[in-house]
């Protein structure tokens, strides 16, 4: 794994917030040379540290879409097999591994509740699940 210091954490403070931020704007609020700012993104990138950039879009934009978050429980040692399951399956937004009751956490959405009742049997079907529980978002409050 990389070794990040202070001048790239910061700026993959400053990419998180807006990624599309000028490498001119980065290098002046950084107090560094535009060369430098490059240079660190194109290592950041090759290194894998930074593996992408995309467009977060407001809650309203997409209001008509459903989104639940999915507390799931696995059988035994089949965490490998059920997130090879879950990541294979396209209404499944994010997937988390976390500690305590639940092994994964995963962010679902769909456009329509029937869309989202067909999501909910797909990931009934993975083999390796014992148990799920569903949350409904229903308004975003920070983003």
């Amino acid at each position: 794994m990389a070794t990040l210091d202070d001048t790239d954490t910061e700026l993959i403070a400053m990419l998180r917030d807006n990624a599309r931020t000028p490498v001119a704007t980065l290098a002046k609020r950084l107090k560094v040379a535009r060369g430098t700012v490059q240079n660190r993104m194109a290592r950041l990138e090759r290194e894998g540290v930074i593996v992408g950039y995309s467009v977060r879009l407001k809650p309203q934009v997409e209001a008509h879409r459903i989104r639940a978050l999915m507390t799931i429980a696995v059988e035994g040692n089949r965490s490998d097999e059920v997130l090879r399951a879950l990541r294979g399956l396209p209404n499944v937004c994010s997937l988390h591994s976390t500690n305590g009751r639940w092994d994964f956490v995963a962010e679902l959405q769909a456009d329509t509740l029937e869309a989202f009742d067909r999501v909910l049997g797909s990931i009934r079907l993975v083999d390796g699940i014992a148990n799920t529980e569903t949350s409904i978002l229903l308004s975003t409050h920070k983003l």
